[in-house]
């Protein structure tokens, strides 16, 4: 999620008040003039690999009958139902399939992250272009599309446990932790892409992790790599609810070519790289009260304690670099030890794309909730996801191998290690 690391091989949970929201669309009828087409993003669905993905993994068949669904809705009221109830059975079954509840329906491998991509977008695509008999509004269709979105990514699906006390006296209470993951992105560039921390998300959801400081609970959502959602709230109004909840949050993304990084600094920057619509945004990170915006937040991650531990397979490091421009100046400056007093930020440790804004969007939202102090959060990148070495040609390539395969499973396994880490060392500095 980092166009800087491109340089070294990458294409790679707030305030409400956290954003302005824009103007609210027209509620004229839309008719079959008016029905809006299918996005960039959802015209990728045309695609041999997409296709091959749904069709393998069983998913082929979501769309076809949410629409069929949707045929049968008679008013926005039971449209709106039909939109919840699938949206979040999408979820459900992505996460079963991950984690091997049920049968795999077809043969390509459990832990792929694909299949809940482009089944969402073949869903958002037939519900952008329906024209129901009762008349839909620009607004309401607007509405059914986010409640999809919202569901569907697990952002309605997120269920905290009840801190609990251990018999005896002596026991710990289950800790409570957020995940977030984003979807595949740089499509363009091959359409057989998988992000590894869409992949993190959803192997991890509901799950249990055993720590030295007790036993965690791992509650997840994912994200779209879209810069108008960002601007929208969408990261604000999902995770505000829950971050005064929790006892330890973390957003990841995909970075750099076989590293794990732990990003100790993010930057109120948009870079300009083209998102899953091919919209590219240069501007300071939108978000509300701009007079009282930072130009850097920083991480509450136990980041030493994570990349002293031996996790997996992947280097861990303390990412510090950041590019400023200095107080006074008027060119960017790249910083290894992190920004200097007075700067404004161009790249934070993360870059300037998505995943530093959702790392830049979750820190501040911590710190306007007044939790910098309290609330350890941050954001990892994991390593590239990389196809085999005979499989590295999008236009030739299949669209998985044993090694493709093998690296993802083992950046999920080394996630849910550091994660382990942090919530320990994070109890340990709160005891």
């Amino acid at each position: 999620m980092t166009p800087i690391r491109a340089r070294i091989g990458v294409l790679g949970l707030a305030l409400v008040a956290g954003l302005a929201t824009p103007a609210s669309a027209t509620a004229a009828p839309v008719t079959a003039a008016t029905a809006p087409a299918p996005t960039v993003e959802e015209r990728r669905l045309d695609g041999d690999a997409p296709r091959e993905i749904l069709r393998r993994s069983g998913f082929a068949s979501a769309a076809p009958a949410f629409a069929r669904g949707l045929g049968r809705a008679d008013s926005y009221r039971e449209a709106r139902r039909l939109v919840a109830r699938e949206g979040s059975a999408l979820w459900r079954r992505a996460v079963d399939r991950v984690q091997g509840r049920g049968p795999a329906r077809g043969d390509l491998s459990r832990d792929d992250d694909r299949p809940l991509y482009w089944a969402r977008l073949g869903m958002t695509r037939e519900l952008r272009t329906w024209e129901p008999g009762f008349g839909l509004s620009e607004r309401q269709r607007a509405g059914l599309l986010d409640e999809l979105e919202r569901t569907s990514r697990g952002q309605r699906d997120i269920r905290l446990p009840q801190h609990r006390t251990g018999s005896g006296g002596g026991g710990k209470g289950v800790k409570r932790v957020l995940l977030t993951g984003f979807d595949p992105f740089t499509l363009d560039r091959d359409i057989r892409i998988s992000n590894p921390s869409g992949a993190v998300a959803l192997a991890l959801d509901g799950t249990v992790i055993d720590t030295p400081d007790g036993p965690a609970r791992v509650e997840t959502a994912v994200f779209p790599v879209r810069w108008q959602d960002f601007a929208e709230g969408t990261v604000e109004r999902a995770l505000r609810p829950y971050l005064p909840k929790v006892d330890l949050f973390t957003t990841v993304s995909q970075g750099r070519v076989g590293k794990f990084d732990v990003e100790r600094t993010n930057g109120a920057w948009r870079g300009g790289f083209p998102d899953n619509d091919n919209v590219s945004r240069t501007e300071t990170v939108p978000v509300a009260d701009p007079a009282s915006q930072p130009q850097w937040t920083t991480t509450t991650l136990p980041y030493e304690a994570i990349t002293a531990a031996d996790t997996g397979r992947f280097p861990v490091l303390d990412n510090t670099a950041v590019t400023e421009i200095p107080a006074g100046g008027t060119e960017p400056v790249v910083r290894p030890d992190g920004p200097t007093p007075g700067s404004t930020a161009r790249e934070g440790g993360g870059g300037n794309y998505l995943s530093n804004e959702i790392a830049y969007r979750a820190t501040l939202l911590r710190d306007r909730l007044g939790l910098h102090g309290t609330l350890p959060g941050g954001h990892v990148h994991t390593p590239v996801l990389q196809f085999g070495p005979d499989n590295a040609d999008p236009a030739t390539g299949a669209v998985t191998d044993p090694d493709f395969v093998h690296n993802r499973l083992d950046i999920v396994a080394q996630t849910r290690a550091i994660l382990a880490v942090a919530v320990s060392a994070s109890g340990r500095d709160r005891s």
